[in-house]
């Protein structure tokens, strides 16, 4: 099924490309996000006139997210938790732990924009976390995780 972008979808292609995408992919997830719709003539047309709108939402979009990049960047996050004698925690600090200890520090991130690619922390020490922003915006998060006294 041919589809036109109406904003970047990950490494698929970028506003205003035409691509050969699957049906069920098109209709589950590209037409009811709205970041897609049917390559058809009248579509391209509409396409055309709303090109410079959309260029500026995108513009608007990626402006807002280097902000919060900033914002993130600028701030340190500690956890302390309950460690044995050698460092390794007594549990491990997940996605949710670190959005919370963002919180506490008047940062707002969704849990679905940390990533943890080794998974959860698991010992004390110094991490930088990536949290994805928007697609092409990654943020680095200070985090220091300290064994309770």
């Amino acid at each position: 099924m041919k589809v036109i972008l109406l904003e970047k979808v990950g490494r698929r292609g970028k506003l205003g490309d035409q691509i050969v995408v699957k049906k069920g992919f098109a209709r589950n997830f590209l037409f009811p996000t709205g970041k897609a719709v049917p390559a058809t003539a009248a579509n391209l047309a509409k396409f055309e006139e709303r090109r410079a709108e959309l260029e500026a939402k995108a513009a608007a979009a990626l402006e807002a997210a280097e902000a919060r990049k900033a914002a993130i960047e600028a701030v340190e996050v500690t956890i302390s938790m309950k460690a044995g004698d050698e460092g390794k925690l007594f549990g491990s600090v997940g996605a949710q732990d670190l959005v919370d200890a963002a919180a506490a520090q008047g940062l707002e991130i969704q849990r679905a924009e940390v990533r943890l690619p080794t998974g959860p922390i698991r010992n004390v020490g110094e991490y930088t976390v990536e949290i994805h922003v928007l697609e092409d915006v990654d943020a680095g998060l200070k985090v220091f995780v300290v064994a309770e006294s």
